[in-house]
């Protein structure tokens, strides 16, 4: 291994210590926002990664000859840039996605669940439901006895923790219930 290799595979070693870096501090870059200019630790790291192990591959395959530094670094170059122009283009597309909204009771209105615990008028029951794919359960009022396993439809929320809860109609009961 040459000179040229051990110097290109010591920067290419940096940028793993750079990208370790980056998921310590999530608002980490290089430059100042202020001027339009922001280079993200992870975009530094994919830049400073590729130009330092393409440049080994390249001076490695070269050995001997007194370019080998030379053809490293413009074969590292070539892979840096686009390397590191796709990971800042990545990480800032990961910052800037949305998420879904934080489910509030009101969009439990249509949900269809179990009873666990009878209900009557006046009188709370329980009731399991799915909320975000997470089996859930909430107090339960309903206008008529519900025995429980009945299958129901929320119809209304009473509190962020109670559902009024009515018999499912028939389109929405599964076999067997």
């Amino acid at each position: 291994m040459g000179l040229a290799t051990l110097i290109f595979l010591s920067i290419g070693g940096f940028s793993l210590v750079v990208l370790a870096l980056s998921f310590f501090g999530s608002h980490l870059h290089l430059g100042h926002g202020d001027i339009g200019s922001s280079i993200t630790l992870p975009a530094a790291a994919g830049f400073v990664g590729a130009f330092g192990f393409a440049g080994a591959i390249a001076a490695e395959l070269t050995p001997g000859h007194s370019l080998d530094g030379l053809v490293g670094a413009g074969v590292g170059l070539l892979a840096a840039l686009p390397v590191g122009y796709l990971a800042g283009r990545l990480t800032l597309a990961a910052q800037r996605m949305g998420t879904d909204p934080t489910p509030t009771s009101s969009a439990l209105v249509g949900s269809v669940g179990v009873i666990l615990t009878a209900t009557r008028p006046g009188r709370y029951g329980e009731v399991r439901l799915t909320v975000a794919g997470q089996s859930m359960k909430f107090n339960a009022q309903s206008e008529e006895p519900l025995a429980a396993g009945a299958s129901v439809l929320v119809i209304g929320t009473v509190s962020p923790s109670c559902v009024l809860v009515q018999p499912t109609p028939q389109f929405f009961q599964k076999d067997g219930q």
